[in-house]
């Protein structure tokens, strides 16, 4: 994971001027969150540069690329999305030594994740230093605006998602309305109320959730020695593969806040019970790759079926 002195090192290597380069220091070395570039930032440093937000997108991959925690294949992807809101959101790879490649993230999941995380309804736009894989392409196309997102690739013209996935297979298929990072379903509530906030984030997290295939939504809440708590929302695709998992998300929020895993002290998972789909086991796989700390599980029913 980069320091925040390697994050402004890179911006040499970038082909923006000084005055915005000044702008996005100030951004990466104090902000709680770097990978977040607000909408008022991120105009100014378009402005300062005279260069179109997506030419801002794109100089700024080889900051997003530093993210990357590519052990396994030292293949290093970074992403930069761009929420309804116009604030910019860093993403980037992560592989778990030891456990299955399905498990690994792609940039383009962790810079969604880490839009939707920070409360965005919604991306119109995703750069990226690498041509989209199909799996990327599939899990993108399960976004509520997928039709309107544009794709920005390093010297190549804008592409639509929908030229890159032509004859998509999607959430309309499977006769499912909206899609990711949209609304979903009813409050759901603990079955055991609870008062510790480490539990009430994965709640949180929960009901932040898109599980429109298996009705079983889950999060996760990692907790961290400096007492920050780190969330993971569970997201299934039409496809069921490109899915990602809420550990996976909160692990790819935490490394896109600078924190490490080492820091991990406690891990939350709240779910819903479920005959098809459950997220013990896959979480407690991938959390055991990085630390040593014990998975917590509590489950969650509507506030309906509680009678609330």
């Amino acid at each position: 994971m980069p320091t925040r002195t390697e994050l402004i090192s890179v911006l040499s290597q970038t082909g923006l001027p000084s005055s915005a380069r000044q702008r996005l220091e100030r951004v990466l070395g104090s902000q709680t969150c770097p990978s977040v570039i607000s909408q008022t930032d991120a105009e100014a440093i378009s402005q300062d540069s005279s260069m179109p937000p997506s030419r801002v997108m794109l100089e700024l991959l080889p900051v997003a690329q530093l993210f990357s925690v590519s052990p396994i294949s030292n293949f290093k992807v970074g992403a930069v999305a761009r929420g309804l809101s116009g604030n910019l959101y860093f993403g980037a790879n992560m592989e778990f030594l030891r456990e299955a490649l399905s498990f690994c993230t792609h940039a383009e999941q962790c810079a969604t994740v880490n839009a939707w995380v920070h409360g965005e309804k919604g991306i119109d736009a995703l750069a990226i230093n690498h041509a989209p894989c199909g799996y990327c392409r599939q899990f993108l196309n399960e976004l509520g605006r997928a039709k309107k997102l544009e794709i920005l690739q390093p010297g190549k013209p804008a592409v639509l998602l929908s030229q890159l996935l032509p004859d998509a297979f999607g959430p309309e298929d499977l006769n499912v309305r909206g899609g990711l990072m949209q609304s979903q379903g009813e409050t759901l509530v603990l079955e055991s109320a609870s008062k510790d906030p480490v539990v009430l984030v994965a709640l949180a997290a929960v009901n932040l959730s898109y599980a429109p295939y298996s009705k079983g939504r889950a999060g996760v809440a990692l907790a961290t020695r400096g007492g920050e708590i780190y969330t993971g929302p569970y997201a299934e695709n039409a496809a069921y593969n490109p899915s990602i998992s809420p550990m996976e998300s909160a692990l790819a929020h935490l490394n896109m806040c600078l924190a490490t895993f080492d820091e991990i002290v406690r891990a939350v998972l709240v779910q819903e019970r479920s005959e098809l789909c459950l997220q013990i086991d896959a979480s407690v796989a991938v959390l055991k790759s990085v630390s040593k700390v014990a998975l917590d599980v509590y489950y969650c029913h509507t506030a309906r079926s509680a009678g609330l």
